[in-house]
């Protein structure tokens, strides 16, 4: 079972399988795994001692960043995930990020960017599209329409929490214009947008 894996110079961490979407340009369709990683499918949910100790097998002093970001929308396990991050910051330098698809709040019923206060030093938001519509078709929320205004709504709460609040969009996805107006909503939630190529 495969908890945590290397990607490019980050430590990335693997929780759990469950995800709020079905993204249509999602990785996970393509595969067991991503850049060399042995198969991201969990067996079971890893516990927070067992995500622990599989980190304190990895050197972070030589690696960017720890990274939650596996098969799965890390904050469905949000409580969890936090403690991991409590874990790693009493031992280590190494900055934290999280990759998610920006439904914490909807997925756990309660405003969570305040929790995020002093454990995660970058939240990297998936926006993928421009309305809510468009949004819709392509991630396929199980929360439906009103996703695409939560995902900006807790964008925008991440910023006073947060350090680094990004916005990403995947290339293949968005056209330059759309990438132009994905920025303009970046900026105007406080955050920066990344445009990221799809490596599946």
């Amino acid at each position: 079972m495969t908890i945590t894996y290397k990607v490019k110079n980050g430590i990335y961490v693997n929780m759990t399988n469950r995800c709020p979407c079905a993204c249509t340009f999602c990785l996970r369709q393509n595969g067991d795994g991503v850049y060399g990683s042995d198969s991201l499918w969990l067996d079971r949910e890893p516990s927070v001692r067992e995500v622990c100790d599989s980190i304190d097998g990895w050197d972070l002093s030589q690696y960017d960043e720890l990274v939650f970001c596996g098969y799965g929308e890390p904050t469905e396990r949000l409580d969890d995930l936090l403690k991991v991050a409590k874990y790693v910051k009493s031992r280590h330098a190494t900055p934290i990020r999280v990759n998610t698809n920006g439904l914490a709040d909807l997925i756990n019923g309660r405003e969570t960017a305040p929790e995020l206060q002093g454990l995660i030093d970058t939240v990297s938001v998936s926006l993928n599209a421009t309305n809510a519509e468009d949004y819709n078709r392509l991630c396929r929320p199980r929360f439906g329409i009103g996703s695409f205004d939560a995902m900006l709504a807790f964008t925008k709460a991440c910023v006073p929490y947060v350090p680094n609040v990004v916005m990403t969009v995947v290339d293949v996805v968005t056209s330059p214009a759309e990438q132009e107006k994905s920025r303009q909503i970046a900026e105007s939630l406080g955050a920066r947008l990344r445009v990221r190529p799809y490596e599946g």
